[in-house]
């Protein structure tokens, strides 16, 4: 079949049409990297919608909307993506209607229930900064001055856990050779980044055997005579460990949980026991981990006895800090964790109480040259001898957070960090108060820092409860009362507070008790506030 000379393209249309369309994606695309100056225009659009959108966002005071997550499941079903650039403006509209208009307003002073808050304001312009420059700073190359800046910043986190002399950070804290403190992603990969310099260290190359790191875990425990290894903490150790314990080849049943008492914190005698039955046994004890700040209810272990079974055994200490950490700012509760300085490493969480943008965690190590464990490099950067902070690290590329650190560190200073940590022990006192004080609740456990546990007592539960003569079959009854009153409460958007579970005895049986959880860490949350979160509690109940 062949085409009539109507039905044939001109040669001439042929071969306009492809160089014209390939004009208009690149000028499109072209002008997506442009320099502001050649961009000003579309750039300050681009600002000015954001920053509405911004201000909106920021100004709710309610937690959430209160649509159904199957209905949010239907606005992302899209498996194509666009074959042509969208404008921006079709976009930012996507985005606000689809994404941000049902996003968690975690800087409202009514979302009370996670460890997540509002942030200062230069956040924002520093965001913009961060990812205008885009450092990776992993290698020297690629972040020059960053990299000692980064260096600065957790020395002075360094020396807030440590106190070590000023020939100590002198000689240390822009030295390619040490290591005080590795910033990385988040908790999770700072604790594994601990117990991984602890398992390299303690089983290292000796008298011809290569270390753990080249011969691997079966062969190390051989060569030093274990049968096995384990890592040993409380019973409400942060469920990274697990991942520690299945990243470093031990695996999850090698994981010894003590039991804790009636204040969150690991029973020491029993901790104790546990070090020395491991230690008969033959097995290797990569660390013994203290928690400063338990996830669900803030509880803090006494470090200074862990730190002294720990030293006896000739076994790394590694504290858990990721949330209570930041009480070292505080003159008035830094003593509740006496002994972290003993510490062979050190977990802090910047997203929580630095009250900094998610995505940095901290390891700070007592020995500068404990990194050196799990140090490795590459021809082409990461080379022996360099800056390259990233030759110390599990990750092999990393944004600047440290902007956020350093920035926190100088425009709230040491003042303003305490400030902020005594506030929010203090309002947390005073939501123990109320609760205490309304029938209506139950106060579970006296808070050791800023978070709380408690539940909702139906009123024809409220006798037995007063005088501690619930059944466990009443216990069951209540556990789903505040299960349904805590889903309601997420869904209603009002408000929020969390829940956990705790293990409590009950005429004799351990039963489960689900506790609400509240985290009082928003420096806009008022006592105010406090009352409205359990008002609409009671009032969601009651309907």
């Amino acid at each position: 079949m062949t085409l009539s000379k109507q039905e044939m393209p001109s040669q001439n249309n042929l071969l306009m049409t492809e160089p014209t369309l390939h004009y208009g994606i690149e000028k499109k695309v072209m002008q997506l990297f442009a320099s502001s100056g050649q961009s000003s225009s579309l750039e300050g659009k681009m600002d000015r919608q954001v920053a509405t959108l911004v201000d909106d966002f920021l100004g709710e005071i309610n937690a959430n909307t209160d649509i159904k997550l199957d209905c949010l499941v239907e606005k992302f079903t899209n498996s194509k993506a666009p074959v042509d650039p969208s404008t921006f403006e079709s976009y930012f509209n996507y985005l606000a209607n689809n994404v941000v208009a049902h996003s968690i307003h975690t800087s409202s002073p009514r979302f009370i229930g996670h460890m997540t808050s509002a942030l200062p304001s230069f956040v924002g312009p520093l965001a913009k900064l961060m990812t205008a420059m885009n450092q990776n700073a992993v290698k020297i190359e690629t972040a020059k001055a960053l990299s000692f800046y980064e260096r600065e910043a957790l020395a002075m986190m360094h020396r807030l856990i440590y106190n070590f002399s000023d020939n100590f950070y002198t000689q240390y804290i822009q030295n390619s050779q040490s290591t005080l403190g590795i910033l990385v992603s988040g908790g999770t990969v700072a604790n594994i980044t601990a117990l991984w310099c602890a398992r390299n260290a303690s089983l290292g190359a000796k008298y011809g055997f290569s270390g753990v790191e080249k011969e691997g875990l079966a062969a190390a425990l051989d060569f030093y005579g274990y049968k096995g290894s384990v890592i040993i903490g409380s019973d409400l150790m942060h469920y990274s460990f697990d991942k520690a314990a299945d990243f470093l080849g031990i695996g999850t049943h090698s994981l010894i949980r003590v039991s804790t008492d009636c204040n969150n914190r690991v029973n020491i005698k029993e901790l104790r026991q546990t070090v020395a039955e491991c230690r008969a046994k033959k097995l290797h004890i990569i660390a013994i981990v203290g928690i400063a700040g338990t996830t669900d209810s803030g509880g803090v272990d006494s470090l200074t006895d862990i730190a002294e079974i720990a030293q006896d055994a000739n076994v790394h200490f590694h504290v858990d800090a990721a949330w209570g950490g930041p009480l070292i700012f505080s003159e008035q509760h830094r003593h509740k964790l006496a002994g972290i300085e003993q510490a062979d490493s050190v977990t802090i969480d910047g997203h929580k109480q630095l009250y900094l943008p998610m995505g940095i965690g901290m390891v700070f190590l007592r020995d500068p040259h404990l990194a050196k464990a799990i140090e490795k490099q590459a021809s082409y950067t990461m080379r022996e001898g360099s800056f390259d902070l990233g030759k110390r690290a599990l990750e092999g590329s990393r944004p600047a957070m440290a902007l956020f650190l350093h920035a926190g560190l100088n425009l709230i200073g040491l003042k303003g960090y305490e400030f902020l940590i005594d506030e929010g022990i203090r309002k947390t006192q005073y939501m123990a108060e109320r609760i205490r004080a309304m029938p209506e609740f139950e106060l579970l456990a006296e808070p050791d820092i800023n978070l709380l546990i408690y539940r909702y007592i139906p009123e024809s539960l409220r006798g037995l409860s007063s005088i501690n003569q619930l059944s466990e079959t009443d216990n069951q009854l209540i556990n789903q009362w505040n299960e349904r009153l805590q889903k309601n409460q997420r869904q209603a958007g009002r408000t929020f507070i969390s829940r956990t579970t705790k293990t409590t005895t009950c005429f004799g049986t351990e039963i489960s008790i689900l506790a609400l959880r509240a985290v009082i860490a928003n420096p806009l949350t008022t006592e105010d506030d406090i009352d409205a979160v359990l008002n609409d509690q009671i009032h969601i109940a009651r309907e």
